[in-house]
């Protein structure tokens, strides 16, 4: 919690902007003034309070006059004498303070904490062991464990530096520092956190300093009647999320999931669940958890390229103190470092390696018998790249043999000697011409964390959209690992993936039986008429997940919002249909242009809405570009870069021309209108409250 030492001041435009400053300026001088005398008198009366802890309560004193509440001198729970010197809460989350009056400067060096040359690293792993129990304490209001933070605060220094997780700051610096801070909370929900600890953590007896403390700080605002309940204080915070900005929902959480991000697994786990039931919020929030409880790093992998960059936007947001500590890349990005970093070149080309297929398709393939089974090779080319190198296969024995998940069309022996020797050709051609393709990446990384040397530099990994990744790619991240407590957390939904093939987490070695399987139930996302819409195109859709699971397509789900709409737009032709796109677009205020997405099936009609929004004047963010910062221009970007995201509007134009009108008769392209429609269903379950479908139909 380094803070720099600034004044910002807000940006009064040009012409006597000065002046203006001035006066603010001289304004809040005054009124610091007056509070801060008053609060020097309220900390004076403390008698049972030492010297350092009046300098310091009267320094937070003074944030009560901002909706802060300041309870002092508290037991702690669950032991005999021992006591916690102050509880802060406030806008910026929860607080425990420690204060020390100490003859010697405090120093960190080498991750331990020092003072005239003795350590001190007793009164930081009791300042842990304190936080921790208020984590539990709050753990029941739902409230993240990332929004309580330790201080150590030094009475009559000037102090601004970090020792792990514990912010050290000085008598001075804590006020300003505290003020700063990303706004967690509303009033009623201090009130009510404030109210909870306050049960938790009683006062001494024979103290009149909380008391007294209780007595300064109250709220000017009016208080409700009686205490704010659970589900009251849920429902108000359910409200405040539904308010914000889309990317501001990170502190809190149902009780259950808190759950699960304080839980202490003792290997490889799993978080699963229907799309909008927190997974990826649940799968940040441990990583978070993690990084504040070891030294060594955390890695956050996902499979789209751009998911990383808005997942570390979020974190840092939500807990600045740990971000540095948790890595987040794409898989394929990821290897490719791992493997520069051991000194593996790597040729990786996309187009060469498509090159490489064509040529072996037009040798040995289009001619073959697997024309008689689909004559388009893209579905051959799928076939080597999710069955045969993503399974890490390497035989034609094992091929033979190997069940071909979520691929429908039978192949008979003949048919898998034709697969086999296409991808010999293919190899072969791709090796002269000395290129590599994306699977050839990960099965090199993989090699190389098995050739070693050393360990990983990570101690847990979490891995997002899991069943998206191939089996050589699981198996790559479980090797950094192995099975470790808290080593490998697998989060994601077989319902949602987005792309051909599929694996058990059994062939990958992995066992998370034992309780390490969690199922998240309660959609916090979409409304009703939303979720039932998207339900409706994949109802007939049974699918099986990574753990061996098939489970039918319209799953029951707890909802917590209702309502919503479904607006759907029907035109004659392509022109009028995206007239009225635009015309929906132009209604929105910049700020709801900010939580709106148009989302499209291919490169080819983004490139057209791209245009045609632009041209139209509407401000637009790429989601190639999005990095999670709010901006106030509609996001435009494919189904499949949607992943991992949501919107309060999502507008998804000619939603149903990539949908077969006639259900094909062939195996294969029922797989590929299968696998459309679990596609759409992601794009439609992006969106809280409100869905638009834009149909073109002629008459």
């Amino acid at each position: 919690m380094i803070i720099e030492p600034v004044l910002r001041g807000r940006d009064m435009g040009a012409g006597g902007s000065a002046s203006r400053r001035a006066q603010e300026a001289r304004r809040q001088e005054r009124l610091l003034r007056e509070q801060w005398q008053a609060a020097r008198l309220a900390a004076r009366r403390w008698e049972a309070a030492s010297e350092a802890e009046r300098s310091v309560a009267a320094q937070l004193l003074v944030l009560t006059e901002r909706g802060w509440r300041l309870l002092v001198d508290r037991r702690w729970p669950g032991t005999r004498a021992a006591n916690v010197d102050m509880l802060l809460v406030g806008p910026g989350g929860v607080f425990v303070v420690d204060v020390k009056n100490w003859r010697a400067a405090p120093e960190v060096s080498g991750g331990r904490l020092w003072a005239g040359g003795e350590l001190r690293d007793d009164h930081a792993r009791k300042l842990m062991a304190v936080t921790k129990a208020a984590e539990g304490a709050v753990a029941s209001l739902g409230l993240s464990p990332v929004a309580v933070q330790p201080l150590m605060v030094f009475a009559g220094r000037r102090v601004n530096s970090e020792l792990g997780r514990i912010g050290l700051l000085g008598e001075q610096d804590v006020g300003p520092a505290l003020l700063r801070q990303h706004r967690r909370l509303r009033a009623e929900q201090v009130r009510a956190i404030a109210d909870h600890l306050e049960r938790v953590f009683p006062e001494y007896e024979s103290s009149g300093v909380a008391t007294a403390a209780r007595e300064r700080v109250e709220s000017p605002e009016p208080e409700s009647a009686g205490l704010f309940d659970l589900e009251g204080l849920r429902d108000a915070a359910l409200e405040e999320v539904m308010r914000a900005p889309i990317e501001q929902w990170m502190t809190f959480l149902d009780p259950d999931q808190v759950a699960l991000v304080r839980r202490n697994w003792s290997g490889p786990a799993r978080i699963s669940g229907p799309a909008g039931t927190g997974k990826t919020v649940v799968g940040l929030h441990r990583a978070a958890h993690l990084a504040r409880r070891t030294e060594s790093r955390i890695l956050y992998v996902t499979f789209a390229n751009n998911l990383p960059r808005v997942q570390k936007t979020f974190l840092k947001a939500m807990s600045p103190a740990v971000a540095d500590k948790v890595d987040f890349y794409s898989l394929h990005s990821w290897a490719q470092e791992f493997l520069h970093e051991r000194g593996v070149q790597v040729r990786l080309h996309g187009d060469k390696s498509e090159t490489a297929f064509s040529l072996a398709w037009k040798h040995v393939g289009r001619d073959s018998c697997l024309s008689e089974i689909d004559p388009r090779h893209g579905y051959w080319r799928e076939e080597i790249d999710y069955v045969i190198k993503g399974r890490g296969i390497a035989s034609f024995e094992e091929y033979a043999a190997v069940p071909r998940r979520r691929r429908r069309a039978s192949l008979r022996r003949p048919h898998r000697e034709a697969v086999w020797a296409l991808y010999e050709e293919y190899e072969s051609i791709r090796i002269e011409r000395g290129v590599h393709d994306f699977n050839d990446v990960l099965s090199m990384a993989l090699a190389e964390a098995a050739r070693g040397p050393g360990g990983s530099r990570y101690s847990s990994v979490v891995v997002d959209e899991v069943q998206d990744l191939t089996l050589v790619g699981v198996r790559l991240l479980h090797s950094l690992v192995g099975d470790a407590p808290n080593g490998l957390l697998l989060v994601g939904d077989g319902q949602q993936a987005v792309y051909p093939g599929g694996f058990r987490l059994s062939d990958a070695g992995i066992d998370i039986r034992g309780g390490r399987g969690q199922v998240l139930r309660v959609n916090y996302r979409n409304r009703k008429e939303i979720l039932d819409t998207a339900l409706a195109i994949v109802a007939e859709d049974a699918f099986e997940d990574i753990d061996g699971v098939r489970t039918t397509g319209r799953r029951d789900v707890d909802l917590t919002c209702h309502d919503g709409q479904v607006q759907r737009v029907v035109k004659p032709s392509e022109a009028e249909h995206d007239e009225a796109l635009l015309e929906a677009l132009r209604e929105l205020s910049p700020q709801e242009q900010a939580d709106a997405a148009v989302l499209c099936p291919s490169k080819r009609s983004i490139s057209h809405y791209h245009r045609l929004l632009t041209q139209a004047g509407i401000r637009v963010c790429l989601l190639e570009q999005y990095d999670g910062h709010p901006v106030e221009a509609v996001k435009l970007g494919s189904y499949l870069r949607a992943k991992g995201l949501e919107f309060k509007r999502v507008y998804l134009p000619r939603y149903d021309a990539f949908l077969s009108k006639a259900h094909e008769a062939s195996e294969t392209a029922r797989e590929r209108e299968e696998l459309a429609r679990s596609q759409l269903f992601v794009a439609m379950t992006r969106a809280r409250d409100v869905l638009w479908l834009g149909s073109v139909r002629t008459p």
